[in-house]
């Protein structure tokens, strides 16, 4: 019952990947037009507010006739009442499926793929200007949105009389407000809104960085939709490590506390279905109220922040301290005691109290692998924790409802001895060796300077090469037995080890390491190369100026390029270049991985070099900025002090994301010129990624270039 084990390593990797992942905002699924039905009308006619949108895979729109009364909120309008027009009849859904739903018990009418609206209206005055907004909320099969209100604003020319140009302003609730696009009113006039909005004016650097203006249409019809992480992926994660967890040796002694007390009882399979379901609903009821309570930002919280990493560390480097025999960590007395009592009153109550002792002795080991499924699903999600929590207390109470039912298993089982010391002395130098990593993400965000490149695989090289001699019997610690021969199994994992500290040890000089891209400190953090030199001696600067935070930032493979948003701009628009955006973080593994396997090929970096200025943002930076350069977000009213929480805002703002690695395209006002991309390791798609930005800013530039020459040419003639 004292008896504290450890947990695997595996889950020890599982837990470092997952807290330095990025939440990502789900960028609005539907796109909507809006036109009407007569370009020119007569006062007195009824003319057709057309309302239509389509929507990405998998996705779905509530139509307007729903019972509100059932659930999902339902698609409304609202239009502001001028004197120039007035509905007429209902707001009606042209069309929609409508099938039985067990979440919500009832029939639901919904839109998939595209979405038709209509509203009436009679024309009381000439050229009337209808305004108005129309709000709408999208779900997936797993996932709903936030309601969200479109604006839009529409006119109708009547005979004789000039129209009042058409503009559509792509704002809502969830996203800062976007300025207005104007587009001459037509015949069948539309006003499409882009993927990513332009916003209000972001200001950075104690100026005002100047809106620019949405992203054209056309240039993103054929762009892919973000696919919503899988539910059912992410349920077979937690499914697995509730399988992993049953490993940890703090498992063994629950067992034939479970025996004993289930062959007490009288014989009944009910009990030990209840004994199982009542362990699923502890963990549940944890994971649910603990994800409630923390909200979406305890996984950046966790992520980024000094306090939960440096704790982590600690966590981990006393674990892999207890596994290697310098202590044991023992639960209290009073408290197992206690629960035992009340267990062995028998009943259901007894049966419940089981429960709760199992969870309880088995968290010392669990905990860990809870704490990351919980930080995986933050976000203010409701059903992603209750499954992830289910799926993994499933497999972790599926053997112990075995052994209730059937406790003579028990004889069958294999006793704990010198190999699950073995197992524990192995996994207390991968705790030593995994800490490193939340220590590393800390020292990176504060600029601490402490575990630069070569001093971590320094740490990694010794601790993996002590795990080699460990298996082959040469070391030996307390609780050992003696080893007079080793076996082939031991024998096969000792050499893999040694080939791995082989493979790091280039990796002091300079040796990319790409298969560890994402768990090692950057190369710009290396103080020396393979010639000896200095990393940061080789980056001579080429660009004229310097990047402001130069002191702070580098990038990777010798590029040169900015750190400040309007700094980028600024000179995008001196060398007549595009910028390329790449909103990262220190604690991001992924985007060290692209780094390392996709930055470095040639294709792309000499893509990098010779075509983009480039622009490195830190969203987890904690570097504190003069006062004067704080300004309040106009997404969340919160006052943003450092560069990583202006460069978030920013990203939130004005790119309608917030996911790491996420490359922008962008001209030197700041507008998309593309579809962003996020992590991908595929470098043929990530160099037609950049060619195809490069071709889409020579197109714009030909255009304003035509333009600014149609303009002259129009001045001299009136002259």
């Amino acid at each position: 019952m004292k008896q504290v084990g450890i947990f695997f390593s595996f889950l020890a990797v599982f837990l470092v990947t997952l807290t330095t992942a990025s939440a990502q905002i789900q960028p609005d699924p539907t796109h909507w037009t809006f036109t009407t039905s007569k370009a020119e009308a007569k006062v007195g006619d009824v003319v057709e507010i057309r309302m239509n949108a389509t929507i990405d895979k998998s996705w779905h729109v509530y139509s307007s006739d729903l019972d509100p009364d059932l659930g999902p909120i339902p698609t409304t309008l609202k239009l502001k009442e001028n004197g120039s027009f007035e509905k007429v009849g209902a707001f009606i859904s042209l069309s929609p499926k409508e099938e039985f739903e067990e979440v919500w018990n009832g029939k639901v009418r919904f839109f998939e793929n595209k979405a038709a609206l209509v509203q009436k209206v009679k024309i009381l005055k000439p050229n009337p200007v209808i305004e108005g907004s129309i709000e709408y909320q999208t779900c997936s099969g797993t996932t709903c949105l936030p309601p969200t209100e479109q604006e839009f604003n529409v006119s109708i020319k009547t005979a004789g009389v000039a129209a009042v140009p058409t503009t559509v302003a792509p704002t809502s609730e969830a996203v800062a407000t976007g300025e207005p696009t104007s587009v001459s009113a037509t015949k069948d006039t539309v006003s499409k809104v882009a993927v990513a909005p332009s916003t209000e004016a972001v200001k950075t650097d104690s100026e005002t960085v100047a809106s620019a203006a949405p992203v054209v249409p056309s240039q993103l019809e054929n762009d892919q939709p973000q696919k919503p992480e899988s539910l059912l992926g992410f349920m077979i994660a937690a499914f697995l490590s509730g399988l992993l967890a049953l490993l940890t040796p703090c498992v063994f002694p629950i067992i034939p506390m479970t025996v004993s007390y289930f062959t007490k009882q009288d014989h009944g399979l009910w009990k030990a279905v209840l004994y199982g379901l009542s362990i699923i609903g502890i963990y549940v009821l944890v994971g649910t109220v603990v994800s409630r309570i923390n909200g979406p930002a305890f996984a950046n919280f966790v992520s980024t922040h000094w306090l939960p990493n440096v704790l982590f560390f600690a966590i981990f480097f006393i674990f892999g301290l207890s596994f290697l025999g310098l202590f044991e960590i023992v639960l209290p007395n009073s408290l197992v005691n206690s629960m035992d009592a009340k267990a062995e009153k028998g009943g259901v109550a007894g049966i419940l109290f089981m429960a709760f002792t199992l969870v309880l002795v088995s968290f010392s080991c669990t905990g860990p692998i809870v704490g990351s499924l919980l930080v995986a699903s933050a976000g203010g999600e409701v059903l992603k924790p209750i499954v992830g929590m289910a799926a993994f207390s499933a497999a972790f109470a599926i053997p112990f409802t075995l052994f209730a039912a059937f406790p003579q298993w028990l004889k069958s089982l294999p006793k704990s001895g010198g190999w699950l010391n073995a197992v524990k002395v192995v996994l207390g130098f991968l705790e030593l060796a995994l800490a490193l990593k939340f220590l590393s993400i800390a020292d990176q965000v504060y600029h601490w300077n402490l575990l630069d490149r070569e001093v971590y695989l320094a740490f990694w090289i010794v601790i993996f090469a002590l795990i080699g001699f460990y298996l082959l019997g040469k070391v030996r610690l307390p609780h050992d037995s003696e080893t007079k021969t080793v076996s082939v199994p031991r024998l096969l994992l000792a050499i893999v080890t040694f080939a791995f500290v082989v493979y790091m040890i280039p990796g002091l000089w300079g040796a990319p390491l790409k298969a560890l891209a994402g768990y090692l400190p950057p190369e710009t953090t290396q103080d020396f190369g393979f010639r000896g030199t200095s990393v940061s001696a080789t980056e001579e600067n080429t660009l004229g100026e310097k990047p402001k935070y130069s002191e702070l930032f580098r990038l990777p493979h010798g590029l040169q390029g900015f750190f400040d948003y309007k700094q980028a701009l600024a000179y995008a628009a001196k060398v007549n270049k595009p910028v390329f955006i790449d909103f990262t973080g220190h604690g991001c593994v992924n985007c060290r991985e692209m780094e390392a396997r996709v930055w470095s090929e040639e294709p792309v970096l000499r893509r990098l070099q010779n075509d983009y200025v480039m622009l490195a943002l830190y969203v987890d930076d904690k570097t504190e900025l003069p006062e004067s350069d704080w300004y309040t977000s106009t997404y969340d009213k919160k006052q943003k002090k450092t560069i990583g929480a202006q460069n978030a805002d920013l990203q939130i703002v004005r790119y309608n994301n917030n996911a790491q690695p996420h490359y922008c395209l962008v001209d030197h006002t700041g507008k998309l010129l593309i579809q962003p991309k996020n992590y991908d390791l595929d470098v043929t798609k990530f160099a037609g990624f950049l060619d195809e930005g490069k071709k889409m800013y020579s197109l714009s530039a030909a255009r304003t270039a035509g333009l600014s020459a149609s303009n002259r040419s129009e001045r001299s003639v009136m002259k």
